[in-house]
Protein backbone atom coordinates (compact mmCIF):
# COMPACT_ATOMS: atom_id res chain seq x y z
CA UNK A 1 0.00 0.00 0.00
CA UNK A 2 1.45 3.27 -0.96
CA UNK A 3 1.49 6.48 0.99
CA UNK A 4 -1.26 8.83 0.06
CA UNK A 5 -1.12 12.59 -0.31
CA UNK A 6 -1.59 14.77 2.90
CA UNK A 7 -4.84 16.79 1.64
CA UNK A 8 -7.03 13.96 0.57
CA UNK A 9 -10.44 13.58 1.75
CA UNK A 10 -10.35 16.99 4.31
CA UNK A 11 -13.45 17.75 3.29
CA UNK A 12 -14.93 14.00 4.89
CA UNK A 13 -12.46 14.55 8.16
CA UNK A 14 -14.26 17.99 8.76
CA UNK A 15 -17.49 16.49 8.58
CA UNK A 16 -16.08 13.68 10.87
CA UNK A 17 -14.95 15.99 13.36
CA UNK A 18 -18.08 18.26 13.21
CA UNK A 19 -20.00 15.16 14.11
CA UNK A 20 -17.93 13.86 16.92
CA UNK A 21 -17.85 17.01 18.56
CA UNK A 22 -21.50 17.15 19.73
CA UNK A 23 -21.49 13.24 20.62
CA UNK A 24 -19.71 14.17 24.77
CA UNK A 25 -20.20 11.31 27.08
CA UNK A 26 -21.86 11.76 30.27
CA UNK A 27 -20.06 10.45 33.04
CA UNK A 28 -21.38 9.80 35.91
CA UNK A 29 -21.42 12.18 38.81
CA UNK A 30 -20.24 9.88 41.91
CA UNK A 31 -16.95 9.27 39.23
CA UNK A 32 -16.29 13.18 38.73
CA UNK A 33 -16.99 13.83 42.76
CA UNK A 34 -14.78 11.32 43.30
CA UNK A 35 -12.15 12.48 41.23
CA UNK A 36 -12.29 15.99 42.12
CA UNK A 37 -12.22 15.26 45.83
CA UNK A 38 -9.08 13.28 45.02
CA UNK A 39 -7.14 16.04 42.60
CA UNK A 40 -4.26 17.74 43.95
CA UNK A 41 -1.74 20.62 42.69
CA UNK A 42 1.31 18.87 40.89
CA UNK A 43 4.53 20.33 40.65
CA UNK A 44 4.71 22.36 37.86
CA UNK A 45 7.20 20.97 35.46
CA UNK A 46 7.70 24.65 33.60
CA UNK A 47 9.25 25.63 30.32
CA UNK A 48 10.68 22.94 28.08
CA UNK A 49 14.48 23.32 28.18
CA UNK A 50 16.00 22.48 24.49
CA UNK A 51 18.79 20.38 24.53
CA UNK A 52 21.14 21.79 21.69
CA UNK A 53 25.29 20.15 22.47
CA UNK A 54 26.03 17.40 20.79
CA UNK A 55 26.99 14.64 23.71
CA UNK A 56 23.22 15.20 24.13
CA UNK A 57 21.94 14.20 21.18
CA UNK A 58 24.45 12.24 20.93
CA UNK A 59 23.57 9.71 23.47
CA UNK A 60 19.76 9.80 21.99
CA UNK A 61 21.27 8.03 18.95
CA UNK A 62 19.55 4.52 17.63
CA UNK A 63 21.58 2.14 15.19
CA UNK A 64 18.97 0.31 12.71
CA UNK A 65 19.36 -3.47 12.81
CA UNK A 66 17.12 -5.30 9.79
CA UNK A 67 15.91 -8.78 9.50
CA UNK A 68 17.48 -10.37 6.54
CA UNK A 69 15.78 -10.75 3.86
CA UNK A 70 16.20 -14.59 3.26
CA UNK A 71 14.89 -14.76 6.75
CA UNK A 72 11.77 -13.10 5.75
CA UNK A 73 11.56 -15.34 2.63
CA UNK A 74 12.12 -18.33 4.36
CA UNK A 75 9.31 -17.77 7.45
CA UNK A 76 6.81 -16.51 4.66
CA UNK A 77 7.64 -19.47 2.63
CA UNK A 78 6.87 -21.83 5.10
CA UNK A 79 4.01 -20.64 6.38
CA UNK A 80 2.52 -19.47 3.48
CA UNK A 81 1.41 -16.74 1.85
CA UNK A 82 1.22 -13.09 4.50
CA UNK A 83 -2.19 -11.59 4.61
CA UNK A 84 -3.01 -8.16 5.19
CA UNK A 85 -4.82 -5.79 7.67
CA UNK A 86 -7.65 -6.32 5.66
CA UNK A 87 -8.27 -10.28 5.91
CA UNK A 88 -7.47 -9.74 9.52
CA UNK A 89 -10.62 -7.22 10.22
CA UNK A 90 -12.77 -9.80 8.06
CA UNK A 91 -12.07 -12.28 10.20
CA UNK A 92 -13.18 -10.26 13.83
CA UNK A 93 -15.10 -12.08 15.79
CA UNK A 94 -14.95 -9.99 19.12
CA UNK A 95 -16.87 -7.01 19.84
CA UNK A 96 -16.03 -3.76 22.34
CA UNK A 97 -19.10 -2.56 24.34
CA UNK A 98 -19.87 0.85 23.96
CA UNK A 99 -19.48 2.94 27.14
CA UNK A 100 -23.55 3.06 28.04
CA UNK A 101 -22.27 -1.23 28.36
CA UNK A 102 -19.02 -0.42 30.64
CA UNK A 103 -19.79 -0.53 34.52
CA UNK A 104 -19.14 2.00 36.77
CA UNK A 105 -15.91 0.86 37.93
CA UNK A 106 -14.62 1.05 34.43
CA UNK A 107 -15.65 4.27 33.50
CA UNK A 108 -13.75 5.59 36.88
CA UNK A 109 -10.56 5.28 34.34
CA UNK A 110 -11.84 7.94 31.76
CA UNK A 111 -10.91 11.45 32.36
CA UNK A 112 -12.55 13.74 34.07
CA UNK A 113 -11.73 17.08 32.00
CA UNK A 114 -11.19 17.24 29.34
CA UNK A 115 -14.21 14.36 28.93
CA UNK A 116 -14.28 11.88 26.36
CA UNK A 117 -16.69 11.77 23.44
CA UNK A 118 -16.34 8.34 22.77
CA UNK A 119 -15.20 4.83 25.09
CA UNK A 120 -15.34 1.39 24.52
CA UNK A 121 -14.63 -1.31 27.02
CA UNK A 122 -12.32 -4.86 26.89
CA UNK A 123 -13.90 -8.24 27.14
CA UNK A 124 -12.98 -9.42 30.95
CA UNK A 125 -12.56 -12.72 29.04
CA UNK A 126 -9.73 -11.84 26.19
CA UNK A 127 -8.02 -9.27 28.57
CA UNK A 128 -8.00 -10.88 31.87
CA UNK A 129 -3.78 -11.00 33.22
CA UNK A 130 -2.85 -8.66 30.59
CA UNK A 131 -1.91 -5.69 30.65
CA UNK A 132 -2.40 -2.68 28.60
CA UNK A 133 -0.53 -0.46 26.46
CA UNK A 134 -0.31 1.56 23.76
CA UNK A 135 -2.20 2.55 20.80
CA UNK A 136 -2.08 3.42 17.20
CA UNK A 137 -4.58 3.98 14.39
CA UNK A 138 -5.19 4.27 10.83
CA UNK A 139 -5.06 7.81 11.18
CA UNK A 140 -1.33 7.51 12.53
CA UNK A 141 -0.56 5.20 9.30
CA UNK A 142 -2.37 7.25 6.77
CA UNK A 143 -3.18 10.94 6.62
CA UNK A 144 -6.65 10.79 5.26
CA UNK A 145 -7.60 8.12 8.60
CA UNK A 146 -7.81 5.07 5.96
CA UNK A 147 -6.27 1.88 5.34
CA UNK A 148 -6.97 0.64 1.69
CA UNK A 149 -11.16 0.86 2.74
CA UNK A 150 -10.96 0.62 6.75
CA UNK A 151 -10.56 2.81 9.73
CA UNK A 152 -8.37 0.67 11.96
CA UNK A 153 -7.24 1.16 16.12
CA UNK A 154 -4.75 -0.81 16.58
CA UNK A 155 -3.90 -1.70 20.62
CA UNK A 156 -1.19 -2.91 22.42
CA UNK A 157 -1.35 -5.56 25.35
CA UNK A 158 1.38 -7.49 27.31
CA UNK A 159 1.52 -10.51 29.84
CA UNK A 160 4.01 -11.30 31.91
CA UNK A 161 4.75 -14.87 33.30
CA UNK A 162 4.06 -15.55 36.71
CA UNK A 163 6.22 -18.74 36.55
CA UNK A 164 9.76 -20.47 35.19
CA UNK A 165 7.50 -21.93 33.24
CA UNK A 166 5.48 -19.88 31.35
CA UNK A 167 6.61 -17.12 28.88
CA UNK A 168 5.99 -13.44 28.34
CA UNK A 169 3.78 -12.21 25.45
CA UNK A 170 2.59 -9.27 23.61
CA UNK A 171 -0.05 -8.98 21.43
CA UNK A 172 -2.19 -5.97 19.20
CA UNK A 173 -5.68 -5.88 18.57
CA UNK A 174 -6.67 -4.97 15.20
CA UNK A 175 -10.10 -3.05 15.99
CA UNK A 176 -12.38 -2.55 13.22
CA UNK A 177 -13.64 0.92 13.47
CA UNK A 178 -15.34 1.70 10.60
CA UNK A 179 -18.68 1.39 12.44
CA UNK A 180 -18.17 3.63 15.10
CA UNK A 181 -21.36 1.58 17.07
CA UNK A 182 -19.51 -1.29 17.13
CA UNK A 183 -16.14 -1.92 16.87
CA UNK A 184 -14.74 -5.75 16.32
CA UNK A 185 -11.59 -7.27 16.77
CA UNK A 186 -9.15 -9.91 16.61
CA UNK A 187 -5.93 -10.57 18.28
CA UNK A 188 -2.71 -10.78 16.33
CA UNK A 189 1.06 -11.94 18.60
CA UNK A 190 3.48 -9.98 18.17
CA UNK A 191 7.00 -12.29 17.37
CA UNK A 192 10.33 -11.69 16.24
CA UNK A 193 11.95 -14.19 14.14
CA UNK A 194 14.83 -16.80 15.15
CA UNK A 195 17.24 -19.23 13.84
CA UNK A 196 17.53 -17.45 10.17
CA UNK A 197 13.48 -17.49 9.82
CA UNK A 198 13.21 -21.27 10.88
CA UNK A 199 11.00 -20.24 13.84
CA UNK A 200 9.99 -17.52 16.06
CA UNK A 201 9.77 -16.52 19.37
CA UNK A 202 7.69 -14.31 21.50
CA UNK A 203 8.07 -10.60 22.31
CA UNK A 204 8.95 -10.57 26.05
CA UNK A 205 8.16 -7.20 26.57
CA UNK A 206 5.83 -4.34 28.29
CA UNK A 207 3.87 -2.64 24.85
CA UNK A 208 3.99 0.83 26.27
CA UNK A 209 4.51 2.85 22.87
CA UNK A 210 3.44 2.07 19.12
CA UNK A 211 2.75 4.04 16.26
CA UNK A 212 1.96 2.83 13.00
CA UNK A 213 3.02 4.43 10.13
CA UNK A 214 2.66 3.77 6.66
CA UNK A 215 3.21 0.50 5.86
CA UNK A 216 5.20 -0.26 9.33
CA UNK A 217 4.13 -0.62 13.04
CA UNK A 218 7.22 0.35 15.81
CA UNK A 219 6.54 -0.78 19.04
CA UNK A 220 8.73 -0.03 22.43
CA UNK A 221 10.30 -2.61 24.36
CA UNK A 222 11.28 -2.32 28.02
CA UNK A 223 14.52 -2.62 30.01
CA UNK A 224 14.56 -6.19 29.77
CA UNK A 225 15.33 -5.74 25.68
CA UNK A 226 18.45 -4.52 24.31
CA UNK A 227 16.34 -3.12 21.67
CA UNK A 228 14.57 0.03 21.61
CA UNK A 229 12.46 -0.46 19.26
CA UNK A 230 11.21 -3.15 16.91
CA UNK A 231 9.83 -2.77 13.15
CA UNK A 232 6.68 -5.20 12.62
CA UNK A 233 5.99 -5.29 8.46
CA UNK A 234 1.64 -4.62 8.42
CA UNK A 235 2.00 -6.85 5.24
CA UNK A 236 3.36 -9.53 6.64
CA UNK A 237 0.47 -11.06 9.07
CA UNK A 238 1.04 -14.65 9.32
CA UNK A 239 -1.94 -17.29 9.56
CA UNK A 240 -0.91 -19.43 12.81
CA UNK A 241 -1.77 -22.85 11.83
CA UNK A 242 -2.06 -25.02 15.03
CA UNK A 243 -3.76 -24.04 18.46
CA UNK A 244 -1.96 -24.86 21.18
CA UNK A 245 0.15 -22.98 24.10
CA UNK A 246 3.50 -23.10 22.27
CA UNK A 247 4.82 -19.64 20.51
CA UNK A 248 6.90 -20.67 16.88
CA UNK A 249 7.17 -24.31 14.83
CA UNK A 250 5.75 -27.23 16.18
CA UNK A 251 5.72 -30.62 14.72
CA UNK A 252 2.16 -30.17 13.34
CA UNK A 253 2.72 -26.54 11.71
CA UNK A 254 2.89 -23.46 13.32
CA UNK A 255 1.49 -22.07 16.72
CA UNK A 256 0.67 -18.52 18.53
CA UNK A 257 0.02 -19.30 21.91
CA UNK A 258 -3.99 -19.82 20.48
CA UNK A 259 -4.22 -17.34 18.55
CA UNK A 260 -5.13 -17.01 14.46
CA UNK A 261 -2.25 -14.80 13.43
CA UNK A 262 1.63 -13.58 14.10
CA UNK A 263 3.27 -10.61 12.83
CA UNK A 264 6.94 -11.39 12.53
CA UNK A 265 9.42 -8.16 13.22
CA UNK A 266 11.20 -7.30 10.80
CA UNK A 267 13.86 -4.94 12.16
CA UNK A 268 15.00 -3.24 15.71
CA UNK A 269 16.37 0.01 16.66
CA UNK A 270 19.01 -0.11 19.48
CA UNK A 271 20.74 2.29 21.27
CA UNK A 272 24.43 3.45 18.85
CA UNK A 273 26.06 4.26 22.15
CA UNK A 274 25.65 2.90 25.92
CA UNK A 275 23.67 -0.46 25.92
CA UNK A 276 21.70 1.26 28.74
CA UNK A 277 19.81 3.86 26.60
CA UNK A 278 18.12 5.86 25.04
CA UNK A 279 14.88 3.58 26.75
CA UNK A 280 11.58 4.50 24.54
CA UNK A 281 8.85 4.56 26.98
CA UNK A 282 6.27 6.37 24.88
CA UNK A 283 5.97 7.19 21.56
CA UNK A 284 3.74 9.21 19.12
CA UNK A 285 3.14 10.48 15.68
CA UNK A 286 3.64 14.06 14.93
CA UNK A 287 2.65 15.05 11.14
CA UNK A 288 3.01 18.79 12.11
CA UNK A 289 6.59 18.05 10.92
CA UNK A 290 8.54 18.22 7.88
CA UNK A 291 9.57 15.26 7.18
CA UNK A 292 6.76 13.45 9.83
CA UNK A 293 8.59 12.59 12.73
CA UNK A 294 8.56 10.01 15.62
CA UNK A 295 8.43 11.36 19.06
CA UNK A 296 9.66 9.72 22.39
CA UNK A 297 9.86 10.23 25.82
CA UNK A 298 10.89 8.47 28.75
CA UNK A 299 9.92 7.46 32.12
CA UNK A 300 11.77 8.77 35.31
CA UNK A 301 10.64 8.36 38.89
CA UNK A 302 9.59 11.02 40.88
CA UNK A 303 11.99 12.45 43.31
CA UNK A 304 15.13 11.45 40.52
CA UNK A 305 17.98 13.74 40.47
CA UNK A 306 17.98 13.71 37.20
CA UNK A 307 15.60 14.70 34.43
CA UNK A 308 13.75 13.07 31.35
CA UNK A 309 13.67 13.95 28.22
CA UNK A 310 11.49 14.46 25.19
CA UNK A 311 12.90 14.27 21.40
CA UNK A 312 11.77 13.12 18.06
CA UNK A 313 13.58 11.42 15.39
CA UNK A 314 13.01 12.07 11.82
CA UNK A 315 11.17 9.45 9.46
CA UNK A 316 12.55 8.62 6.40
CA UNK A 317 11.21 10.42 3.77
CA UNK A 318 12.03 7.93 0.93
CA UNK A 319 9.81 5.27 -0.75
CA UNK A 320 12.22 2.19 -0.75
CA UNK A 321 12.71 3.30 3.23
CA UNK A 322 8.76 3.46 3.91
CA UNK A 323 7.79 3.17 7.62
CA UNK A 324 11.12 3.55 8.84
CA UNK A 325 13.44 6.17 10.97
CA UNK A 326 15.63 8.56 8.55
CA UNK A 327 19.24 7.21 9.12
CA UNK A 328 22.44 8.70 7.93
CA UNK A 329 25.46 6.52 6.34
CA UNK A 330 26.29 4.65 8.97
CA UNK A 331 22.45 3.13 9.42
CA UNK A 332 22.25 5.39 12.84
CA UNK A 333 18.88 7.41 13.67
CA UNK A 334 19.51 11.02 15.18
CA UNK A 335 17.37 12.72 17.11
CA UNK A 336 15.90 15.91 15.16
CA UNK A 337 15.07 17.96 18.56
CA UNK A 338 15.36 17.06 22.01
CA UNK A 339 14.17 18.89 25.03
CA UNK A 340 15.05 17.98 29.10
CA UNK A 341 11.41 18.32 31.29
CA UNK A 342 10.85 18.51 34.98
CA UNK A 343 7.90 16.11 34.47
CA UNK A 344 8.23 12.99 35.98
CA UNK A 345 6.53 10.00 35.34
CA UNK A 346 5.39 10.25 32.23
CA UNK A 347 2.57 8.19 30.65
CA UNK A 348 2.14 9.04 27.11
CA UNK A 349 3.73 11.82 25.36
CA UNK A 350 2.62 13.80 22.26
CA UNK A 351 3.58 16.71 19.93
CA UNK A 352 1.82 18.94 17.32
CA UNK A 353 3.11 22.29 15.96
CA UNK A 354 5.04 23.59 18.91
CA UNK A 355 3.15 21.84 22.39
CA UNK A 356 3.81 19.13 23.60
CA UNK A 357 1.61 17.00 25.42
CA UNK A 358 2.65 15.25 28.47
CA UNK A 359 0.66 12.69 30.40
CA UNK A 360 1.62 12.22 34.60
CA UNK A 361 0.73 9.16 36.44
CA UNK A 362 -1.29 9.76 39.62
CA UNK A 363 0.49 9.28 43.11
CA UNK A 364 -2.54 7.45 44.15
CA UNK A 365 -3.29 4.05 43.38
CA UNK A 366 -6.38 4.74 42.26
CA UNK A 367 -6.34 8.14 41.70
CA UNK A 368 -6.67 10.44 38.52
CA UNK A 369 -3.71 11.91 36.90
CA UNK A 370 -1.97 14.73 35.17
CA UNK A 371 -2.36 16.10 31.22
CA UNK A 372 0.56 18.62 30.89
CA UNK A 373 0.92 20.79 27.59
CA UNK A 374 4.34 22.24 27.49
CA UNK A 375 6.35 24.39 25.11
CA UNK A 376 9.47 26.33 25.69
CA UNK A 377 7.54 29.24 27.09
CA UNK A 378 5.78 27.12 30.12
CA UNK A 379 3.48 24.21 30.87
CA UNK A 380 -0.32 24.70 31.65
CA UNK A 381 -2.48 21.53 33.21
CA UNK A 382 -5.89 20.33 32.71
CA UNK A 383 -8.10 21.50 35.55
CA UNK A 384 -11.18 20.24 37.20
CA UNK A 385 -13.59 21.15 40.26
CA UNK A 386 -15.32 24.27 41.42
CA UNK A 387 -11.33 26.25 41.57
CA UNK A 388 -8.53 26.17 39.36
CA UNK A 389 -6.65 23.98 41.93
CA UNK A 390 -7.77 20.36 41.17
CA UNK A 391 -4.97 19.28 38.01
CA UNK A 392 -5.31 15.52 38.69
CA UNK A 393 -8.45 15.28 36.03
CA UNK A 394 -6.65 12.85 33.56
CA UNK A 395 -7.38 9.34 33.36
CA UNK A 396 -5.23 7.51 35.92
CA UNK A 397 -3.11 4.77 33.64
CA UNK A 398 -2.96 5.99 30.40
CA UNK A 399 0.58 4.61 28.76
CA UNK A 400 0.03 6.34 25.56
CA UNK A 401 -1.58 9.22 23.50
CA UNK A 402 -2.04 9.17 19.87
CA UNK A 403 -3.58 12.07 17.42
CA UNK A 404 -6.20 11.13 14.63
CA UNK A 405 -5.35 14.23 12.70
CA UNK A 406 -7.85 13.95 10.38
CA UNK A 407 -10.97 13.87 12.68
CA UNK A 408 -8.93 15.70 15.31
CA UNK A 409 -9.17 13.23 18.13
CA UNK A 410 -7.43 11.88 21.09
CA UNK A 411 -7.34 8.38 21.47
CA UNK A 412 -5.85 6.69 24.46
CA UNK A 413 -6.65 4.04 26.64
CA UNK A 414 -6.46 3.51 30.67
CA UNK A 415 -7.37 -0.20 32.45
CA UNK A 416 -9.65 -2.08 30.28
CA UNK A 417 -11.09 1.41 28.58
CA UNK A 418 -10.63 2.68 24.98
CA UNK A 419 -11.61 6.43 24.58
CA UNK A 420 -11.51 9.24 22.38
CA UNK A 421 -11.76 13.07 22.71
CA UNK A 422 -11.31 16.17 20.50
CA UNK A 423 -7.25 17.31 20.85
CA UNK A 424 -9.01 20.78 20.82
CA UNK A 425 -11.34 19.91 24.06
CA UNK A 426 -7.61 19.82 26.08
CA UNK A 427 -7.04 23.36 24.87
CA UNK A 428 -9.66 24.40 26.65
CA UNK A 429 -9.64 22.64 29.99
CA UNK A 430 -5.86 24.06 31.07
CA UNK A 431 -5.78 27.08 33.53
Amino acid sequence: MKHRGRHRRRRRGRALRAALAGTALALTAAATMISASQATVGDNPGALKPLTSSDATDALRLREHLVPQTSLDRLSSAMGRPVGVGAVLADADDSLRDAADCTAGERTSLPVEPAATRAYCWNTADTHAWQPGAVTTSGDADDDGMWGENRVILSGWSHQARSAAGQDLAKVAFVDANDPGRLSYTWVLLVVPVDGGRTYRPLASHVSGMVWYQDKLLVTTDSGDRNSLYVYDMDRVQRATVDADAVGRVREGWSAHGYRYVLPAVGSYRPAGDERGPRLDGVSLDRSTAPDSLVAGQWVSEGSDRHARLWRYSLSPRDDRSGLLDTDTAGSARAAEAFETKASEIRGVLSYRSDWYVGGASDEQDGHGTLWRQNTDGAKATQCGSDETHHRCWSPRTESLSYWEETGELWSQSGRVLFALPLDSVGGSLD
